[in-house]
């Protein structure tokens, strides 16, 4: 018997605001799930599946020239059945979809648009179509045209295209090859490769489009902190300080954009991610423990007030990210012409404009505003403290000015994993900073996703208004993990190690391959054709690598020699895909410098506060493979076997790799000298 499908769009319902961007379209969109794929069956349509996400600019072009168009969305709703994802909300899918763009030769990007057979195998693809021929591209309608005619004339060519790309996710997804056991030489040649693609200039790597890739600047750091040579420490900082001062920074409302569209981090594309942000707010904390420059507290004070005014969700959690556009238009929020600053600052506006590169031609040369500038400071040298001063009262007059203008859309969806990095932070920073408010900050959003995100223990990957997406994935578990352990260390409560423990464990019970790694989905997901790995990096540090720090961490503040063995196993699977893999792999990278690099310092103390001197000491500490714990005053201590010396005086410091421990360390000096300065 022949089903009626609704044919209207069924996008009302959702929690994405993605989604809910498109509800009013005249496509007859359907969510991700087994009735669309029932009505494509059913029908014999192909499924043309288009991914994007909320703050996507090109995503929005797509969505006004075409997903708005009657014409062209009855072109679609006649021929296919029309499948919308948020990607952020659905990286799993996402991941699937891209890696088959990716063998068909495409480079990727959003908005992603493939195209399925019924049962959801894609047999081809392309990124944004616009709705006539140009750019090169060809027309959307011609595209839809054309490969709704193949499917039906030609679908023996389609089956075996369909066939071929999935046994290639089929392979992806199985674990990688023959495990062996990572060195630090493997460390040291991922830094040296990323070292001779340094940008000795901008920062970064060479080249444009600029994006701040965090797992690859922690490289250089940890480099720095392995063997303290000039060029891994001027390539960290000197990459932080040119994306604090330049464009891709907000200098009057703070915050990071996603990436610089040229190689000088001048001009922005403009979307605000959280994850960008937290990444940014833990490299600074490290490069002010390493430098102590000024440049650096402020960014990350004023990335924090931003988080806190803007990001910050009722219940204490953050929203996923602002858009680029307003106003239909990107960055029109964030620019200034010269006109602009000299109304608004008058007798200021001179020093103003020289300050942030402010002309009257302008920087941003394709904004749809004459002589628009992006502010920035890359070419200015600090200022005298009166100038600065005075700078500063003049961000504040355009901050109040800005506020009037209409604002860039907020993706208010919470994601678990992201809301980790964050939590993860504000820990670290407070920690550094001893800023309890920033501790507080995390610890609230913490609490947030712990009770409102989590179901039976089990993690939702996404909230809003009560909605929940699950099940989570491996990077929730993760993330979540290493905030746990962030917030251990920044309060000394030992239950976070108690939750890092139990996700820890619901990883290997629902996510591993049996051999070691990890799936990025849990086995209680039944809706995606192929499961897909969480070997490497993204915009974020693989989820195995997260897992991977950890495992390692928890294994050296629990002593739970257990946790070693995993870490060592699972470092061990992920070593030969990784090793041809380097601007993929820059996390397991890291946390492989965790595992045979990590020190661990206990500090022997009847209370914290007799500990102090000790702590500051760590606070000063950049080497992110260091854990440590304040021990109280027990008669006998042990590190994985070995019978630890009780120290004779306290406080007291002794300093552990993983099979060997130092003497009692009685002075805080002897303490700073073991750790090393860097």
């Amino acid at each position: 018997m022949a089903v009626n499908f609704p044919q209207r769009n069924l996008l009302a319902g959702q929690s994405s605001p993605y989604l809910l961007q498109h509800a009013d379209n005249p496509v007859h969109w359907r969510p991700w799930g087994e009735e669309a794929l029932s009505e494509a069956r059913e029908t014999d349509k192909p499924i043309l599946l288009s991914i994007g996400y909320a703050a996507c600019h090109w995503c929005h072009v797509m969505a006004h020239e075409s997903f708005e168009n009657p014409q062209i969305a009855a072109l679609m709703n006649q021929l296919y059945v029309n499948v919308k994802v948020d990607r952020e909300e659905r990286p799993d899918i996402d991941q699937v979809y891209m890696a088959a763009l990716h063998a068909l030769g495409e480079q990727g990007g959003w908005p992603l648009t493939m195209f399925l057979a019924p049962d959801g195998r894609p047999f081809w693809g392309g990124t944004y179509f616009p709705p006539q021929s140009r750019y090169g591209r060809p027309g959307f309608p011609q595209v839809l045209e054309a490969i709704e005619k193949a499917y039906r004339t030609e679908r023996q060519t389609i089956e075996k295209n369909a066939s071929v790309l999935n046994a290639h996710l089929q392979e992806l997804s199985q674990p990688p090859g023959r495990p062996a056991n990572p060195d630090l030489s493997m460390f040291d040649t991922f830094a040296t490769r990323l070292l001779a693609m340094h940008d000795l200039t901008n920062g970064g790597l060479r080249g444009a489009p600029k994006f701040p890739n965090a797992p690859m600047t922690e490289i250089w750091l940890r480099a720095a902190c392995r063997k303290p040579e000039a060029d891994f420490r001027k390539a960290f900082l000197h990459t932080l300080e040119r994306i604090s001062q330049g464009g891709i920074y907000d200098h009057v409302g703070g915050g990071l954009a996603r990436y610089s569209t040229d190689e000088n981090w001048l001009v922005p594309h403009f979307e605000k991610m959280l994850y960008d942000n937290a990444h940014y707010i833990r490299l600074l904390t490290r490069a002010w423990q390493l430098d102590s420059r000024p440049l650096f507290r402020v960014r990350i004070e004023e990335s924090i007030e931003w988080l806190t005014r803007e990001m910050r969700m009722p219940g204490g959690a953050f929203a996923s990210s602002l858009d680029a556009d307003s106003e239909g238009e990107e960055g029109r929020y964030y620019v200034w012409t010269k006109g602009d600053i000299d109304e608004a600052l008058g007798n200021n506006a001179d020093l103003f404009s020289n300050a942030y590169d402010v002309t009257l031609s302008g920087n941003f040369h394709e904004s749809g505003i004459p002589g628009a500038n992006v502010l920035n400071r890359l070419n200015v040298e600090p200022g005298t403290r009166q100038e600065e001063e005075l700078l500063a009262q003049c961000r504040n007059v355009l901050f109040a000015l800005r506020e009037k203008r209409i604002r860039p859309g907020l993706d208010d969806k919470i994601l678990c994993d992201w809301n980790g990095y964050m939590i993860q932070a504000l820990a670290e920073a407070g920690f550094v900073f001893n800023r309890k408010d920033w501790v507080e900050l995390a610890e609230t959003a913490f609490r947030f996703i712990c009770e409102s995100m989590a179901v039976d223990g089990e993690f939702s990957h996404s909230w809003r208004d009560g909605i929940h997406v699950r099940p989570g994935l491996a990077t929730d578990y993760g993330s979540m993990a290493n905030a746990s352990i962030a917030l251990n260390g920044a309060t000394g409560n030992g239950q976070y190690l108690e939750k890092a423990g139990q996700w820890l464990a619901i990883l290997e019970r629902d996510y591993t391959d049996g051999q070691g790694g990890y799936y990025l989905t849990s086995l209680k997901a039944g809706d995606i054709t192929v499961r897909p790995r969480a070997d490497f990096d993204e915009a974020n540090p693989s989820g195995a690598s997260q897992i991977l720090e950890a495992v390692i961490r928890l294994a050296r503040l629990t002593g739970d020699p257990s946790l070693f063995d995993r870490a060592r196993k699972l470092a061990a699977n992920l070593y030969s895909a990784s090793m041809n893999a380097t601007h993929g792999s820059a996390g397991y990278a890291n946390a492989s410098h965790s595992l045979l690099n990590g020190r661990h310092a206990k500090i022997y103390a009847d209370e914290p506060a007799d500990a102090e001197a000790w702590i500051d000491i760590l606070r000063h500490t950049p080497d992110p493979s260091l854990t440590w714990q304040i021990v109280p005053a027990y008669r006998k201590d042990s590190h994985f076997g070995l019978e630890l010396i009780p120290p004779p005086n306290r406080p007291a410091a002794i300093l552990c790799s993983d099979n060997a421990c130092s003497a009692p360390l009685t002075s805080p000096q002897a303490f700073r000298e073991a750790l090393g300065a860097i």
